[in-house]
């Protein structure tokens, strides 16, 4: 009997110890790194068992389960993406995705990012569905909020706000994200940024639209901060040479490719810029301040053609087609 009763409060000890351990000590307590996770609506906190005990955040899903409807933190799971890490114990996990406010995430737009590429940030967050930022962007509809957009020019393509999409990093709420209200925060942004440079727009001669068209070229062709003027001399010269603009980017914008293959020189599509002359029918990135002054601001020079080296990124200049022709044998 004795030995009966030993082995029965053995077996409690240890039971305790492990339901304490699993509750209270987390798995890493070294271990702040960052784990994003992402609680959808109408999640019960079954389902959020199953998500932290997938990502590695807690030892016993049961048990999680278990402290959750004890505590009644079960009532209190808020839907949202959360910043969580292993060094944090049940307790202090359920804390963070039962508190209001705690589910801002940061979004960061890189530099060249097209709207595409946005949206598909956005739904990585898992704040929105497949195709839903897009929409937005074609259902825009304050054009006469902002001085910098033309209704008529942009409503014509796709995509209307391409271009204008400042590339930033931003906070928003996982919880009541809007795609028209981050829509507008962007455009904001822009616009204050664009702002310094107003006095010479006014009277740069050239329009806001092909201004950025130039400046989202040379977001995805020049990587060096030096070149960035003396290209887009190059190619405005070309342009207004009514020569090809030229630009493998404008190419790569269309194909949604990284490389250029022969049948894709002969697409007929207004963006193959190797083919039409002229600019394209709109912005194919969304470039920053930097870039557009570049635009605004080229550098004349005694070149008309340019490559950039695979490697290092590095800017090749030539001022005619045999030069060039070297350049191309040599460095690509």
């Amino acid at each position: 009997m004795k030995k009966i009763l030993f082995v029965v409060l053995a077996a409690l000890i240890i039971g305790g110890f492990y339901v304490h351990n699993s509750i209270y000590n987390p798995i890493d307590a070294s271990d702040s790194s960052n784990i994003s996770v992402s609680i959808k609506k109408g999640s019960n906190a079954n389902d959020v068992a199953d998500i932290l005990k997938e990502k590695g955040l807690i030892k016993n899903r049961t048990l999680f389960y278990g402290y959750t409807r004890i505590t009644g933190g079960d009532k209190s799971l808020i839907a949202g993406r959360y910043d969580l890490n292993k060094s944090m114990n049940v307790p202090e996990i359920l804390e963070q995705i039962s508190k209001i406010g705690s589910s801002e995430a940061t979004i960061t737009i890189q530099e060249g990012l097209t709207i595409s590429q946005i949206e598909d940030k956005l739904v990585d967050l898992d704040v929105i569905e497949d195709g839903e930022f897009e929409n937005a962007v074609r259902a825009f509809d304050s054009y006469e909020k902002y001085w910098f957009l033309d209704r008529e020019t942009q409503s014509q393509l796709d995509l209307p706000l391409e271009g204008y999409l400042y590339p930033d990093t931003y906070f928003i709420d996982t919880v009541d994200f809007d795609s028209n209200m981050f829509i507008h925060l962007l455009l904001d942004n822009f616009q204050k940024k664009i702002e310094t440079l107003k006095s010479p727009v006014d009277s740069w001669g050239r329009s806001m639209q092909d201004t950025i068209i130039m400046a989202s070229i040379l977001q995805r062709e020049v990587r060096t901060p030096e070149d960035f003027a003396t290209v887009s001399g190059i190619l405005w010269k070309r342009l207004d040479s009514n020569w090809h603009i030229g630009a493998d980017a404008t190419i790569l914008y269309i194909t949604k490719k990284q490389t250029i293959s022969a049948a894709d020189l002969e697409l007929d599509n207004p963006y193959n810029t190797r083919l039409h002359v002229g600019m394209p029918p709109g912005p194919i990135s969304n470039p920053d301040i930097e870039h557009i002054e570049a635009a605004m601001f080229p550098e004349d020079s005694e070149y008309w053609y340019y490559l950039t080296t695979l490697d290092t990124g590095e800017v090749i200049y030539a001022r005619n087609n045999d030069e060039h022709n070297v350049n191309k044998a040599k460095y690509l």
